[in-house]
């Protein structure tokens, strides 16, 4: 058949007249490829690609142009906040035909890189950050987003003393009145009583978002790992009993309320990231129920 296909978007009017904020798609497959060490260089992510209907009698966009062009990703070349630019001015002059000027696209995907144990040589194993850019193109001004997620082990300072006033209480009625304790009794009475209380710890998550210019780097190992400098446990992937025994004595060091972390992070990314948002969870083992804390950026002293 050598017939012309019918295209409803043009031939055929809206029936109800109304301007759209966004339409486009969602959950699109490809590889993206990322210029950032000890990483895969080519990692599978989803897309979500928009563009504004302002002409409120059109139909419908033209989608298959938008996957054309956000399908341009998978091609090989690395991510950079500049070739997102390009990439939605693209989207945006490709629908002239419907007005639209402004466009927005999403990525997820997991950061992958390998971490070495705490203490154990030539031992490490892979970890995955989950990463979201959003990058927007509104009324001709570029703007992208990028936010990381860093789990990490949390301590609790409140339990901690708590545990240790029940430890100095026990050993002090185990040697009530004895004088001249050797530090072999001392050391005895620690091995087998030290964990009559124990503080409560858990696994707790990082959300941090940051805002990226266009003539900077995506760099987003760089942010993972001042985030977790920053914590001091981030969690850990192949272990030993050394290992194990060292992220212990990190958590044992490194007391934290969810209030310490977030000012931690927002600390460490002060002067370094433009605007960041910090959003962390302590995912409680004492309650059944999170703590959180949010944050902005730093506001600077009158």
């Amino acid at each position: 058949m050598n017939a012309v296909l019918p295209d409803v978007s043009r031939a055929e009017r809206a029936a109800q007249l109304g301007q759209l904020e966004w339409v486009g798609m969602q959950g699109i497959d490809l590889p993206v490829t990322l210029a950032e060490r000890g990483c895969p260089p080519t990692l599978h992510a989803r897309a979500d690609v928009q563009v504004d209907l302002p002409a409120a009698h059109v139909k419908g966009i033209h989608m298959s142009r938008l996957y054309r062009l956000v399908d341009s990703l998978g091609e090989g070349q690395a991510l950079s906040p500049a070739g997102l630019h390009q990439l939605l001015q693209a989207m945006a002059d490709s629908h002239q035909d419907c007005a639209s000027g402004n466009a927005r696209l999403s990525l997820d995907f997991d950061l992958l890189t390998r971490r070495p144990a705490l203490v154990s040589e030539h031992l490490a194993g892979w970890k995955a950050y989950p990463v979201s850019l959003e990058a927007t193109l509104i009324a001709g001004t570029f703007s992208l987003q990028a936010q990381v997620g860093v789990t990490y082990s949390s301590t609790c300072p409140c339990s901690a003393a708590l545990s240790r006033q029940l430890v100095e209480h026990a050993f002090a009625e185990a040697f009530v009145g004895q004088q001249g304790l050797s530090v072999e009794d001392v050391a005895a009475w620690l091995r087998e009583h030290a964990t009559l209380a124990t503080p409560h710890s858990q696994r707790s998550v990082a959300q941090v978002r940051v805002q990226l210019g266009e003539a900077d780097e995506l760099q987003l190992l760089a942010l993972v790992e001042r985030i977790e400098q920053a914590l001091g446990t981030p969690v850990q992937t192949a272990v030993k009993r050394a290992d194990e025994q060292a992220f212990a004595a990190l958590n044992g060091s490194n007391l934290m309320f969810v209030e310490d972390a977030a000012r931690r992070i927002q600390h460490a990314l002060a002067g370094h990231y433009s605007g960041p948002r910090v959003h962390v969870r302590h995912l409680e083992s004492l309650h059944p129920h999170d703590a959180s804390a949010w944050a902005g950026p730093l506001v600077p002293p009158a």
